[in-house]
């Protein structure tokens, strides 16, 4: 009885130490493996058997991209200003067995690696270098960190710089310069809209008295174009009378000449027209010679209707 418990208890416990000599490897990750205590093996992502109380799992790691946020870094600028500046470092493990054995503590050793390499970098720049040139300091950081952190095993991807503060009178100098900054480009812009403004006011006007002078220049134009046209009417209607006149005088003759009248009719009537003129404003007029001797018999016979007329009882006793 006493025996086949002892053989249970073994069974179990190889069952226990076959077991625990059963890993798996997740993704992402390596085990750095060593045997006798000498490195033995890396073992990647899968199922994996170990030899019990020979082989042990040195080291587990982590391949995935990390960050470290590395707490703030007294450094001095080139003008010896000193200043506070915290960073952050993405790294990545390129080689488990490197950083297993490359470095006692790797992160630390990083750590230690940025606040020198800054310190470096900071120290050949100004001030005011220092605060516009925040990617040429991740730039050169990462190159050299990346170099120096290859032994290790460990690449590094990208270093930000999270905050730099420089100490409390410069930020007190910086914020009174960026308020008269702001101040400076407020009256600009200012100046600028009053300007655009008056522009804008001066161009009003300008249209407004072009639009006034085409008006007054178009009621100009139309004011001479009515009055000569009322010209034209009249000086059209004076002729339209005139030609009528001697449409007239003409129709007139003509019918005359169409009675058969004589030539005494005929000189009468050019007697009555040069009565007419002789109406008129002229001062002096020219008879022809061939009614000269009409203009006589017109006035006897002018005189004997002016006369008066005969009594009716003197012609019946005569």
């Amino acid at each position: 009885m006493f025996g086949n418990i002892i053989i249970i208890v073994l069974v179990v416990l190889v069952v226990l130490i076959g077991l625990s000599c059963v890993k798996i490897v997740p993704q992402a990750h390596a085990y750095v493996v060593e045997r006798l205590g000498a490195y033995s093996a890396t073992w990647g992502v899968g199922l994996h058997f170990k030899v019990p109380f020979i082989e042990r799992i040195a080291r587990r790691v982590n391949l995935k991209e990390q960050v470290v946020d590395f707490p703030p870094q007294p450094v001095i600028t080139k003008d010896n200003v000193t200043m506070q500046i915290d960073s952050i470092v993405f790294f990545q493990i390129t080689d488990a067995k490197l950083f297993t054995y490359g470095v006692e503590n790797p992160i630390m050793a990083i750590e230690n690696l940025t606040a020198t390499t800054l310190r470096n970098i900071i120290g050949d720049m100004e001030l005011d270098e220092t605060l516009t040139s925040r990617e040429i300091i991740n730039t050169r950081m990462r190159a050299s960190l990346d170099v120096a952190t290859d032994p290790w095993g460990i690449k590094v991807t990208r270093v930000e710089l999270k905050n730099i503060t420089p100490p409390s009178a410069i930020r007190e100098a910086m914020e009174k310069q960026m308020k008269a900054e702001r101040e400076r480009r407020e009256s600009i812009l200012k100046a600028e809209g009053e300007k655009k403004s008056a522009v804008l006011v001066a161009e009003g006007r300008k249209e407004s008295m072009i639009l006034q002078a085409e008006a007054d220049k178009q009621a100009t134009i139309l004011a001479a174009e009515a009055q000569k046209e009322k010209m034209v009417q009249e000086a059209e209607g004076r002729s339209e009378a005139i030609r009528l006149v001697q449409q007239a005088n003409a129709d007139g003759i003509r019918m005359i000449r169409e009675a058969g009248a004589d030539e005494s009719v005929l000189r009468l009537k050019s007697l009555e027209a040069f009565a007419a003129a002789a109406e008129g404003k002229a001062t002096k007029i020219i008879i022809p010679s061939e009614i000269q001797g009409l203009a006589g018999l017109a006035g006897s016979l002018k005189a004997i209707a002016d006369r008066d007329p005969v009594p009716e009882k003197e012609e019946k006793n005569s």
